[in-house]
């Protein structure tokens, strides 16, 4: 247990969180700062002032799972914030309760800023949050909606998928997310409905996620067999969106390519 840095942390914390986030109103002239006070984190916590005033002086027992998550709800805290507090407190940060389905409006943006790539956001387990216009015009006009699983397209066939030289190997990809998002999220129903529909309609599916496939995203290059512009030679990048546990996938082709030349005209024509 890191005590004097969970201490600062904790201070941290509370002093950027202002009473009327949490519906107070900074009255009164004892208002020294315009954080919360300790006694309104320990009411908001359910614990004892003195407790939580230990914990922010470094002298404090190490601090359960409960009040852990008490604090995290009482300061407010992003998912990341929230792990960061129980590896301070040297603990386990329990799974979440659900895969984050939803994408971050600037995250959302930033597609649409990149008319020249192909981009898509996938959460933890491969349902589609996000596309441009580019994307939809690369793996099929079905992509919009927000209803499109890449898992479900490459293992039950629902939904149009290209012919890839890539198809083998995103097979073990998806299968290694997928492990990781089970472990993750246990409790997830759409998340466990999805895994048995897998497990049932895709022996591929069972004899991969037997193997325990391990995967870290990065750049690939695949030959995507287009029905409408022929074959293309793509590179596919991975960004993180850590927080909510999605990655940000870049579809380009080589400067100067033919692919890069059909992706102009792609995303002129999808404008």
């Amino acid at each position: 247990m890191a005590r004097q840095e969970l201490a600062r942390f904790l201070r941290d914390c509370r002093a950027g969180l202002r009473p009327h986030e949490i519906g107070l109103t900074a009255t009164g002239t004892d208002r020294r700062t315009p954080g919360l006070r300790r006694e309104e984190v320990a009411e908001l916590a359910h614990m004892s002032v003195d407790y939580y005033t230990r914990l922010e002086q470094a002298r404090g027992p190490r601090p359960s799972t409960r009040i852990l998550d008490a604090l995290s709800q009482a300061l407010r805290l992003t998912p990341a914030e929230h792990s960061h507090l129980f590896r301070l407190a040297g603990s386990s940060a329990p799974p979440g309760i659900s895969a984050v389905r939803r994408v971050r409006p600037h995250v959302a943006r930033m597609l649409q800023r990149l008319p020249q790539t192909g981009a898509i956001v996938t959460d933890a387990a491969y349902g589609v949050v996000a596309w441009n216009p580019l994307a939809q015009a690369l793996l099929g006009s079905d992509l919009g909606g927000g209803r499109t699983n890449l898992a479900r397209r490459r293992f039950l066939g629902q939904g149009r998928m290209y012919e890839s030289s890539s198809a083998e190997e995103f097979g073990h990809i998806v299968v290694a997310r997928l492990r990781r998002a089970a472990d993750r999220y246990p409790h997830d129903p759409q998340l466990t409905a999805l895994l048995t529909e897998l497990h049932t309609g895709s022996e591929e599916f069972r004899q991969i996620w037997q193997t325990r496939p391990v995967h870290a995203p990065g750049h690939r290059t695949k030959i995507l067999d287009h029905p409408e512009t022929g074959t293309l030679r793509l590179n596919c990048d991975v960004l993180l969106v850590p927080e909510d546990d999605q990655e940000v996938v870049l579809i380009t082709a080589d400067p100067g390519s033919p692919a890069a030349r059909t992706l102009h005209r792609l995303a002129r024509q999808a404008t």
